[in-house]
């Protein structure tokens, strides 16, 4: 379990995550209290009160349903006795507490859900709440950008690998259909494309593919940069058959083009990919 270090007024305030949610360090915010008081007896002071006790069990009512009710109106009954010093051990011990919690060791402390957290440096220090809460959401912020350029270059990684396996597995070449144009005389514009781009009609793709064949196509199969030259193909292909240009001489004018898109598009791809990767 990472911690994460927030810079509050000159306070170094400690932030971890537990079940996926935000703890932070009410040990470091105690040190706002310049009066020589130990943490641990700044935090006791805080849990006698009233205010922070229906607090705290309502949080628990909201977020925990192990939440044992019946034991916190055993704390909730002492408030005010001067013997009266609960821990947050002891509150967590017999309420099954889990909104917040002590532990020992490297950033030992008390540690509080963000919502506590918060309540905790109010009753401390307004003002420091507030700076709390600004550099909490400064965190926050940088986290986020960290994670989406985080799925960025994931995505960037697995799409160059979903590319070279869709060529692989699903586009299976046939070179029959370049040796032997008499098919072209019979194709449908769809198909003398999908020959150029895959190597191979929709109709022969079905048979290679009966299982895929059920529920998609071989455009279905198509990377970013296959579906763009595609796009771009029919565009030519229009301008051609204005002109009047047989499918032959469409076929040969056309599979120029695509290979040098392609060509275009994939180094860049791979260039990409590896200097992504060289920068991990």
């Amino acid at each position: 379990m990472s911690n994460k270090i927030l810079e509050v007024q000159n306070i170094k305030v400690n932030v971890t995550k537990l079940n996926d949610n935000d703890y932070i360090c009410i040990s470091d915010i105690a040190k706002v209290r310049n009066n020589n008081s130990r943490a641990a007896d700044v935090i006791r002071n805080w849990l006698r009160n009233r205010s922070t006790l229906d607090f705290l069990t309502t949080w628990e009512q909201i977020y925990n349903p192990n939440f044992k009710v019946f034991e916190s109106e055993h704390f909730r009954k002492q408030v005010g006795l001067l013997t009266f010093t609960p821990s947050v051990t002891e509150w967590c011990e017999r309420t099954n507490a889990i909104g917040i919690y002590s532990k020992m060791g490297k950033y030992g402390g008390t540690y509080a859900h963000k919502d506590i957290a918060f309540e905790f440096a109010s009753a401390i220090s307004p003002v420091f709440k507030l700076y709390l809460i600004k550099e909490f959401e400064r965190l926050k912020e940088l986290e986020n950008q960290n994670r989406e350029w985080d799925v960025k270059r994931i995505l960037t990684k697995n799409n160059y690998l979903i590319h070279t396996d869709a060529i692989k597995n699903y586009i299976l070449p046939d070179n029959d259909f370049y040796k032997n144009k008499e098919w072209l005389k019979y194709a449908e514009e769809a198909d003398i494309l999908n020959v150029i781009l895959f190597h191979t009609t929709a109709k022969k793709w079905r048979e290679l593919n009966p299982e895929l064949a059920k529920n998609s196509n071989v455009r279905d199969y198509a990377s970013i940069n296959e579906l763009t030259v595609l796009s771009n193909l029919e565009s030519h292909n229009a301008e051609l058959i204005k002109e009047g240009k047989s499918k032959e001489e469409r076929f040969e004018i056309l599979s120029d083009i695509c290979k040098y898109q392609l060509d275009i598009l994939n180094n860049a791809e791979k260039i990409k990919f590896l200097n992504e990767k060289g920068s991990d």
